[in-house]
């Protein structure tokens, strides 16, 4: 018997080389991680400080509803509006440049929005941040994309979502500490070392990606970008406006939102003539590419509109201190970390279709859940409905991603990073502004009968949030109108409250229609095959 053995060095081994390539992969993912940590951690920083801005000077900046609203939604304006630029600039120049560039600028903007003296200066400099991370985050998706090849790049994207995550968790934990020790202008300067540390590390470690040789010769679409960005600023300030006037027929309102919607339209009608589209809108003609877009900006306008709501819920309404709300926000992070990296078994074995409508229908039901909450609800309640939309939002955001990654071309990686960032930031400045603007509507219609007689300075105040009305209402009791006082302040609590509620079924009405357009719209099993 001569049966021939196969030899030792036919059997498949890992070789020192491959073993050297995924360590350094690693480490490059490590290092891009460290940036996604940096610009994700910072919006949930700002949240959990929001009503510490709303306290007057020397304890915030005074800032009302509506300056609120812009401070976040200054930043993913700007973000939305530079990103399809950015990511085109990284497939033509590589995607090194811009991502050091936007590490550095970021960690500038951060330094001089602790020092903001207005809520105006606040606004601006977080239109800088914005900026900044419209450099980095596209950048981050297509070095992961060219550095990871297949099944490495999927569980990487998941490792990315996860991070999303742990910034989500960390965010409002660092924040609340900071405030409870230091002043508003730490939860920005906290990043400067960061950033040093980060961008120290992304020159000796980040290669240098982009497309193939066709790439360079792309030309940056221009009238394209500034379109979708003025189309954007108008209808997020419309929105804004028409939340600040309680009235959405006024010219101040209707004027820009009906502008900015033309300049959308304008710019779908510019994108499909042009030879070079910064967003080539063929591609929704794709039933999974539109699916996935749209499941992606719902998340993100559930995620950061209700984000806004929590924060003054939990601290003018339940009256935690910053500390306190930051891990009461702790089972929605946690969520994300422990459902997202395992999502991809899911979609393996049931589909992208299955995974997203299920994700989006136990994420309206986590919204409905906190429609039922009030101030007398036990807290493990509140944070129950709050882990359930979490655990929605993990099971759509990495198909979601990975749909939109794998539906454009390989040399186009940038130009995919920036549509998959562009629809979460128009998502989260529409969050921000839409469900803000029916927050502040409602409650000021709650309001209004309780602050009357105040006089226009308290009156207007009282108006601007909650934790306006709240000052007022301390301000009535060293007055001495102490059963005024009363009466102010609980019909802020109770106002909010039920402001709130329209607030949280508004959220669910948005994400239950998409995900029945997503069912019906998105492959099934055989198609993602």
């Amino acid at each position: 018997m001569s049966a021939s053995v196969p030899a030792a060095p036919d059997l498949p081994q890992r070789t020192s080389e491959e073993t050297g390539r995924e360590s350094r992969h690693t480490l490059v993912l490590a290092v891009v991680l460290s940036a996604v940590l940096l610009v994700s951690m910072d919006n949930s920083i700002l949240n959990v400080a929001l009503k510490t801005l709303a306290e007057p000077a020397p304890v915030g900046l005074g800032a009302d509803h509506g300056q609120l609203q812009w401070a976040v939604d200054s930043y993913t304006l700007t973000y939305a509006a530079l990103l399809l630029g950015s990511g085109l600039l990284g497939d033509r120049v590589g995607h090194r440049r811009p991502l050091l560039a936007g590490i550095a600028l970021f960690g500038v903007a951060s330094a001089l929005s602790a020092w903001a003296m207005t809520p105006e200066q606040l606004i601006a400099l977080r239109a800088l941040m914005g900026a900044a991370g419209a450099l980095i985050m596209p950048a981050t998706l297509a070095v992961v994309s060219a550095v990871f090849p297949g099944e490495r790049r999927t569980r990487a994207l998941g490792v990315w979502t996860a991070v999303v995550g742990v910034a989500v968790a960390l965010g409002p934990i660092i924040g609340g500490a900071l405030l409870e020790r230091f002043w508003w202008g730490s939860v920005f300067l906290v990043n400067v070392p960061v950033v040093l540390v980060t961008l120290v590390a992304m020159f000796f470690v980040v290669p240098d990606t982009r497309g193939p040789a066709a790439a360079p010769a792309r030309r940056t679409d221009l009238p394209g970008i500034a379109l979708s960005g003025l189309g954007l600023l108008g209808v997020v300030y419309g929105v804004i406006r028409a939340g600040e006037l309680n009235d959405w027929t006024d010219r101040d309102a209707v004027l820009p939102l009906a502008a900015g919607l033309a300049l959308l339209v304008a710019f779908v009608l510019w994108e499909r003539r042009v030879p070079r589209p910064a967003l080539d809108v063929r591609y929704f003609r794709e039933r999974g590419f539109a699916a996935a877009a749209t499941s992606l900006g719902v998340l993100y306008f559930t995620l950061v509109g209700g984000t806004f709501v929590i924060t003054f819920y939990l601290q003018s309404v339940r009256g935690y201190g910053p500390l306190a709300t930051g891990v009461c926000v702790l089972p929605l992070a946690a969520s994300l970390i422990i459902f997202a990296p395992r999502v991809q078994r899911l979609v393996t074995r049931f589909g992208v279709r299955a995974v997203c409508t299920g994700g989006l229908a136990v994420m309206a039901a986590g919204l409905l859940g906190l429609a039922t909450v009030d101030r007398s609800t036990p807290v493990w309640v509140f944070e129950a409905y709050l882990f359930v939309f979490g655990a929605g939002t993990a099971h759509v955001h990495p198909p979601s991603t990975g749909a939109i990654v794998a539906a454009l071309p390989a040399a186009e990686s940038g130009a995919a990073s920036a549509v998959n960032n562009t629809f979460r930031q128009v998502g989260a400045s529409l969050g921000a502004a839409v469900l803000g603007s029916v927050l502040n509507a409602a409650y000021r219609s709650r309001i209004g009968p309780a602050v009357d007689g105040l006089g226009p300075e308290r009156e207007g105040r009282a108006n601007g949030s909650v934790a306006g009305t709240l000052q007022v209402a301390r301000d009535l009791a060293a007055d001495g109108r102490g059963a005024r006082a009363h009466l102010v302040a609980r019909a802020a609590h109770d106002g909010f409250a039920q402001a709130m509620r329209i607030t949280w079924v508004t959220a669910a009405a948005v994400v239950l229609v998409t995900t029945v357009v997503v069912c019906a719209v998105l492959p099934g099993p055989a198609d993602d095959a």
